[in-house]
């Protein structure tokens, strides 16, 4: 039973989050060697409720970031390994026939992996758009339909998925609206030459090091309402929605560069992204709202994957991080152009 109890005062509770973000923060640290960004920007989206998509070549540690997350948070965690093969009903489950104890066939659902708190989506982009569909549901509303029935997932729910770059052998590309759904894509480079002396040297003793418990189910769903409790003001909220226009081809804040490479821009989804990172990184610095600031710093991971480029794109080699960085730009200097 958990034994968490919010404090009543507002400031009070921004301190205490920013400990228990610290707590969480140190035992991922005990396990993934550097890699900062990308654990920061995980947590941050662990606790601003979205899901999170991780792109990188195998062996970097994104399975181990996961399951390390699941461990410190002592949270369920399922591992659906992604292939050519697997059918939506390993996923979400499905209905069987059976007998019951007086000998009369009965229809029982058997539930998927999909039923846990935290559900990593290995090699996603492995398994066919058919199959990769099945999360659409999950991902979303928390729930998942079968044979007409509605299931609610358990809570906290969120869906972490690794992929390969999709240039890589026997890769397909997600689907748009999958794309969607995830709040952020993060990009798992390589480490250094120290860091991966470090990981050597982790990995190959006799035990290697665990993350201990640190939080529960019960106090990571406070959290995340705490979270939405953090103020915006409309200028800024307003500063979310331009970039997010921006990235439109065709709109009034288009610029050259996406009018040119950029077939369909972010969904509205985006600008929720921004304002929900915001939230969190605002009471990591202290602050109960949020600023251009911190919408500004969350829009590479929040819209490099909601831009669709076009064929001219691909060709000239021009990359949705170059796009999303440009977006930024002209937003930034078309306020400063205002306010002068």
């Amino acid at each position: 039973m958990s034994t968490f109890q919010m404090p009543a005062d507002a400031r009070e509770r921004a301190d205490l989050f920013r400990e228990r973000y610290g707590a969480v923060r140190h035992q991922l640290a005990r396990v993934i060697v550097g890699q900062d960004d990308v654990l920061d920007t995980v947590l941050r989206t662990f606790f601003a409720g979205g899901n999170i998509l991780l792109e990188g070549v195998p062996g970097l540690g994104k399975t181990m970031l996961v399951r390390t997350l699941s461990d410190a948070m002592h949270l369920e965690f399922a591992r659906i390994q992604f292939t050519p093969d697997l059918m939506p009903a390993d996923v979400v489950g499905t209905t069987i026939v059976t007998e019951d104890d007086a000998g009369k066939r009965v229809m029982v659902f058997r539930k998927g992996p999909i039923f846990a708190n935290i559900v990593l989506a290995d090699e996603v982009n492995r398994a066919t758009p058919k199959t990769q569909s099945a999360l659409l549901e999950a991902m979303q509303e928390h729930s998942v339909t079968v044979g007409g029935d509605t299931r609610l997932l358990p809570e906290p729910f969120l869906v972490i998925a690794t992929q390969n770059p999709i240039d890589m052998e026997g890769t397909y590309p997600l689907p748009e609206a999958q794309l969607d759904r995830f709040m952020v894509k993060v990009i798992v480079r390589y480490g250094s030459r120290e860091e991966l002396n470090e990981v050597i040297a982790r990995t190959t003793r006799r035990e290697n090091a665990v993350a201990e418990r640190v939080m529960d189910s019960e106090e990571v769903s406070a959290w995340r309402s705490f979270v939405r409790d953090v103020a915006v003001a409309p200028h800024v909220a307003d500063y979310a929605t331009r970039l997010v226009i921006a990235t439109h081809p065709g709109s009034e804040f288009a610029t050259d560069l996406i009018n040119k490479y950029v077939r369909f821009g972010s969904s509205p989804r985006g600008a929720q992204a921004l304002i929900l990172l915001g939230k969190v990184r605002a009471l990591l610095e202290g602050r109960f709202n949020v600023s251009f600031r911190d919408v500004e710093r969350d829009a590479l991971s929040v819209l490099r994957h909601r831009m669709i480029r076009n064929f001219e794109a691909e060709a000239d080699g021009v990359e949705s991080d170059a796009i999303v960085a440009e977006v930024v730009r002209a937003t930034e200097q078309a306020d400063l152009l205002a306010s002068a």
